[in-house]
């Protein structure tokens, strides 16, 4: 008798099974871990990640990340993922190897990872999506200055916090063809943090050491924004220019005041959109994380990944008056 109910009950779950939509089944959840909750970029970056899901139909996305921009608030993100059993995350780090040991007891339960805009250690992550190629993002952030500086000056850097991964190698990049713009002088790099007022405070003292600025360029969308606020306000807007990388919905106002003649960004939903492609791929042993190889990225086409399992998405797009009203309300 408990054979035959043992065999009844075997088959209930069987029927219930196959009774349910394979969406109920087979959906995957991936966490788009952000540097902090708040900020446009990555606000946009999650609309293509949502997206992305409805275009494959079968993902559940998880968008979250700290309050502030720390490595113990990811930290304690992550932790809550692996608890939750997500099949992939996906993150823009705060910090290169904080992330690592947690990173690596995610991966060792079976759950894909990645990381996009600012990445972990190999170590930490199957792959890293940069936005662009750190050359070219490099070689963009001071030719934005130096174009406008025909005869040379001092410039500034105000970058987000000391340990951000894709900051920190955009300045070296920059650093790396600082020759090629003859008479341009960088005179100092501070950190605003990713936090508006205090990146604010950071490009007022940059103005009073500095008495002869002429550019401050801000590789992050929270500072370019607070500078370009900061130089309105003192009046210098004309005569400082802020560029870097920003959205165009947050800078129209300071390309039509002059307070920027020109910055550049790649389309932030673009990369949460391919990063959510990608995490789909790897989760679902569609593509494989190795170097040498690529990885689909739907309507973006495929990354191709080099030694250290790092590729790029896209080439930096310049906004300035000539084109800026065509993108501001998109993001």
């Amino acid at each position: 008798m408990s054979i035959l109910k043992t065999l009844l009950t075997s088959a209930t779950v069987a029927a219930t099974l196959m009774a349910m939509p394979a969406h109920a089944q087979e959906t995957k959840r991936i966490a788009l871990v952000v540097k902090a909750l708040g900020i446009g970029f990555f606000e946009a970056a999650a609309k293509g990640a949502e997206e992305a899901a409805k275009e494959l139909g079968d993902v559940e996305i998880i968008y979250t990340g700290p309050t502030d921009t720390t490595a113990e608030g990811q930290i304690e993100v992550i932790n809550s993922l692996i608890a939750q059993q997500v099949d992939a995350i996906a993150v823009s780090a705060n910090d290169t190897d904080a992330l690592v040991p947690t990173l690596k007891k995610a991966m060792d339960r079976g759950i894909t990872v990645i990381s996009w805009d600012s990445g972990v250690a190999a170590a930490g992550r199957e792959m890293h999506l940069n936005p662009s190629s750190n050359p070219l993002i490099g070689n963009m952030i001071i030719k934005l200055a130096a174009d406008h500086l025909p005869d040379g000056g001092d410039v500034a850097v105000l970058s987000a916090t000391t340990t951000s991964t894709n900051q920190n190698t955009w300045i070296e990049e920059m650093t790396k063809v600082q020759g090629n713009y003859p008479g341009i002088n960088v005179v100092t790099t501070v950190y605003g943090d990713d936090k508006a007022d205090k990146s604010y405070t950071e490009a007022q003292g940059l103005m009073q050491s500095y008495p002869d600025l002429k550019a401050i360029i801000a590789p992050t969308s929270v500072g370019i924004v607070a500078a370009a606020q900061a130089v309105t306000d003192a009046g210098k807007a004309g005569e400082i220019n802020v560029t870097g990388l920003g959205l165009p919905s947050e800078m129209a106002g300071h390309v039509a005041s002059g307070a920027s003649k020109s910055f550049a960004i790649w389309n932030p939903i673009d990369l949460g959109y391919s990063a959510t492609m990608i995490a789909y791929n790897l989760a679902t042993d569609k593509a494989e994380a190795k170097a040498g190889g690529s990885i689909p990225m739907g309507r973006m086409g495929s990354v191709m990944l080099d030694d250290n399992t790092e590729g790029a998405m896209a080439d930096p797009f310049v906004y300035d008056s000539s084109n800026i009203d065509d993108f501001k309300d998109i993001f």
